[in-house]
């Protein structure tokens, strides 16, 4: 959508969305050079946001508090792993598994976070815990057993090129 028909719309509906803002904001940002058109539409939103004739809607803010449960979970986990062993795990991972197997928990304020917490330790800590399990050993398995380049194996280079050639005896010639 352009600068002046989000303008327009702006100026019909009496609010700017953020999604209009944002938009506006790209392309302020990503164009070369405005045109004069786009430069008096800009200068009557910002009139009209002057006036209150337009008025900005709040972004709402939110969090997802099972982001913060899974986290700091895999974070001790993780410690506790590379701790005790050789293996390096990857947190991200971890947590993003993890997450896609539960629910989340949404909430707008502290005290609605703080709920969300005390439910998600009294009902869900166990759930929690076993896709942290699951998402650590999936990452674990993921690792690889040896790291020794193919060229540390003196026979692999020839014994691929043998059975290469039995599947595909005339391909070289």
């Amino acid at each position: 959508m352009s600068i002046e028909k989000i303008v327009e719309q702006a100026l019909q509906d009496g609010y700017l969305t953020p999604s209009m803002e944002a938009e506006v904001g790209l392309i302020c940002n990503t164009a070369s050079e405005l045109s004069i058109e786009e430069y008096m539409a800009l200068d009557r939103l910002m009139g009209a946001l002057l006036t209150g004739e337009v008025v900005v809607l709040p972004r709402k803010q939110f969090i997802n508090v099972m982001e913060e449960l899974v986290l700091s979970e895999a974070i001790a986990r993780v410690t506790e792993i590379e701790a005790t062993s050789e293996k390096t795990l990857d947190v991200g991972d971890i947590a993003a598994y993890a997450l896609n197997r539960l629910p989340p928990l949404y909430a707008t304020t502290e005290e609605g976070a703080q709920f969300q917490r005390s439910k998600a330790k009294d009902e869900l800590q166990n759930l929690i815990s076993q896709q942290i399990n699951e998402a650590i050993a999936q990452n674990i398995d993921r690792q690889p057993i040896n790291s020794t380049p193919f060229g540390s194996y003196p026979d692999v280079g020839s014994q691929l090129s043998e059975l290469l050639k039995s599947y595909a005896p005339h391909y070289e010639q």
